[in-house]
């Protein structure tokens, strides 16, 4: 199962070419937010965006955003697989 998971940004890596890094439950990854430029405001250090391999797809608030990692890790398994996919990706 492939899931959006929230995950706040922390710092901007490489503004040219749109890489951040994002806390996702304590994990850290670096991830593209240049599709967020394109829906209007971008993203930035703070926000909270919903993550699918690799890529930022969009903001959202940070009670949705804990809300939904609560709803995440009642699933168990499927959850903490994805975050474990997420452990063993790389983006740089």
């Amino acid at each position: 199962m492939c899931l959006a998971i929230p995950g706040r940004i922390v710092q901007i890596v490489d503004e040219q070419n749109r890489l951040v890094k994002v806390d996702v439950a304590g994990v850290q990854r670096t991830v593209n937010i240049g599709l967020l430029d394109t829906t209007g405001g971008g993203a930035g250090p703070g926000d909270w965006v919903l993550i699918h391999v690799g890529f930022a797809l969009s903001k959202v608030d940070e009670a949705e955003a804990h809300a939904t990692l609560r709803l995440l890790e009642q699933m168990g398994s499927e959850y903490e697989m994805e975050l474990s996919e997420l452990r063993a990706s790389v983006i740089e």
